[in-house]
């Protein structure tokens, strides 16, 4: 079965025992969030409210809770999309299993998508203060669209050929957006809109933009997926659809998908922005106000029966985890055929995605020179560093594959005690400074401001990795509890930061280490405020360590020298990841909105075992 509705797919999870119904007065505000935050942590089902307080439009959250669910939904489709790709990576196949891949010419039909004049999304009009006005967050700027499907086309190249579709998050009032007239368009560094809007600022006029939320869950998919530029997003989804997609085309106007649940159509002057923000977001901090562009809008549509998907982001996992799965499955066979040499990339979930990249690349090219030092390495680094969204990573962890042919970059702890037995911090750290980061990243000097670090390791292991504490007395003062975070790897806890503190507290605990104090026995020393959350789980470490530091200002190492202008340590590496005055806050729940859940929990009403 394809779904061309929400309701569609609705359907088909409820009578499968995927979805449940709740049928009770849930609210909007913040309430929803924090049960689908529940019910997702629990391994639950979707979740569909069918009461909504002060809004007569059903939501459903959770669609994409699970792997195993997200496969389920897309059952009739993704093996074929599988098949697709691997043409796409070797055309000869075809020839030589022609069963196996007899539906492609298929495929490639349903990836052409069908010019109509109408559709079911027309069907009625309403306004945007009647729409789900979801807020996830005690202190985000206003409700928000968590799933919203933001469409454009080229300004010099109209029709979906030359169109982009991208999950860009959309405030739907709040700051000074003007009610009904007016919402926030929310977009990063390095996304496909930014060439639409470019090119209407150099052609001096409005950039058409429609937002579509629902359909079929394949758009959503498509809009997240990381496509090489100039390949309509509507094409993949056509694929893991299983049908063409219907875009109503007229003359003039941006392509508004047929299919949707809702759309809401009209124009950003490409000069004008207004304050967006804060939201809690995919790194488990607010993103903070700031001037983004503004839409006008011009109509709200929703068809009949619509009903209104959304997630909830923050610290990870959350359900946006598993897009990432499910791109991973599908392209990561490609990515050999786009970085050759390189076997694996992993961009780490726990860390919110972004910050940390870990991968797997090969030495080929002098197989005879028997050496530890990167080469070819450093070469694949670059390149993984100019592609799309990979480009804003901050740290890049690379080693080489033929020292052991197990070694797979989405294993995490058997890669970082790989990394750790052999990378050399006098020659194999190398910076990039005063470069694009994440927008959401606050651990640099500004908005999409911050630096980049590539860690490459290869050859045998050489170094032990310390798992005791013995020998750690005597820390410098203010510095105290150390804990284990995984092999090799030890946090301190460090007296609170202060901006006029920052670089010197962190370069005098690297000075005050001497060549026979304990801590030289482990690779890695983070810094940090508290040191017992910190080696709790490995998902607590990825995350305080990447999202709380900035690599050319927070890596300090034990005996550090700099020359030509090559960093390096003899001794442990050192980052400093404690709050900074400068970053956003932390999320955390209203404890009014936890107990209202709390209760609706002990009720012993249908999401009771999962919240």
């Amino acid at each position: 079965m394809t779904y061309r509705s929400m309701a569609q797919c609705v359907a088909d999870l409820e009578k499968h025992g995927h979805l449940v119904r709740v049928s009770s007065r849930v609210d909007a505000h913040l309430e929803a969030a924090e049960i689908q935050r529940r019910v997702h942590a629990s391994g639950g089902p979707a979740i569909l409210f069918d009461n909504v307080e002060d809004c007569r439009f059903p939501m459903v959250s959770n669609l994409f809770g699970s792997l195993d669910r997200a496969r389920w939904i897309f059952r009739h489709t993704i093996d074929q999309v599988r098949r697709a790709i691997e043409i796409k990576i070797d055309p000869a196949a075809a020839a030589r299993k022609p069963l196996r891949y007899w539906k492609a010419p298929l495929i490639l039909w349903s990836m052409q998508p069908k010019r109509v004049r109408r559709g079911a999304v027309q069907r009625h009009q309403c306004r945007i203060s009647d729409l789900p006005q979801l807020k996830s967050w005690p202190d985000d700027g206003g409700p928000f669209i968590t799933l919203p499907l933001v469409y454009t086309e080229s300004p010099n190249k109209p029709g979906w050929q030359g169109s982009n579709l991208g999950m860009y998050r959309v405030q739907l009032s709040g700051n000074d957006y003007r009610a009904d007239e007016e919402i926030g368009l929310h977009y990063q560094v390095h996304r496909g809109i930014g060439v639409h809007h470019r090119q209407a600022l150099e052609r001096d006029e409005p950039l058409r933009v429609a937002v579509f939320v629902g359909g079929s869950p394949a758009m959503t998919v498509s809009a997240v997926m990381p496509l090489p530029e100039g390949m309509p997003e509507l094409t993949f989804a056509g694929a893991l659809a299983g049908h063409r997609i219907p875009i109503i085309t007229r003359t003039g106007q941006v392509g508004v998908y047929a299919d949707a649940d809702f759309a809401i159509v009209g124009t950003i002057d490409p000069r004008a922005t207004k304050p967006e923000g804060p939201f809690g977001d995919h790194l488990g901090y607010y993103s903070l106000t700031h001037p983004f562009p503004v839409m006008k809008v011009e109509q709200v549509w929703h068809r009949e029966g619509a009903i209104w998907p959304f997630t909830v982001v923050g610290r990870p996992p959350q359900e946006d985890t598993t897009f990432g799965q499910l791109i991973h499955e599908l392209t990561g066979p490609v990515i050999p055929t786009v970085l050759p040499g390189v076997r694996s990339v992993h961009a780490v979930d726990a860390s919110g995605v972004h910050p940390l990249l870990l991968a797997v690349g090969s030495e080929r090219y002098v197989p005879f020179a028997q050496q530890n030092r990167p080469m070819e390495l450093l070469t694949q680094a670059n390149a993984i560093l100019g592609q799309g969204q990979m480009s804003l990573a901050k740290y890049l962890l690379i080693c080489d594959g033929n020292d052991d042919r197990g070694l797979d970059a989405h294993h995490i702890e058997p890669f970082l005690k790989h990394w750790l037995s052999r990378i050399d911090w006098t020659n194999d750290v190398h910076f990039q400074t005063r470069t694009t980061i994440d927008t959401l990243d606050y651990s640099g000097e500004g908005l999409n401001e911050g630096s980049k670090v590539v860690m490459a390791a290869r050859g045998e292991a050489r170094f032990e990795l310390a798992t005791d504490l013995t020998g750690l007395a005597g820390l410098p003062a203010g510095f105290s509890n150390p804990a284990v975070c995984l092999p090799g790897v030890v946090a301190i806890q460090a007296p609170r930061c202060s901006l006029a503190d920052q670089r010197r507290q962190l370069r005098e605990f690297c000075a005050a280490i001497p060549p026979e104090h304990g801590l030289n026995r482990f690779r890695m020393i983070v810094l940090v405020d508290d040191s017992e959350f910190t080696a709790r789980s490995l998902n607590n470490w990825l995350w305080v360590t990447f999202t709380r530091s900035n690599p050319a200002l927070d890596i300090d190492g034990v005996s550090a020298e700099l020359q030509d202008k090559h960093w390096g340590c003899r001794g442990p590496l050192v980052i400093d990841a404690r709050i900074k005055p400068h970053h956003a806050p932390p999320l955390i729940e209203d404890p009014a909105i936890t107990q209202r859940v709390d209760a609706l929990a002990a009720s012993g009403g249908p999401l009771s075992r999962w919240l």
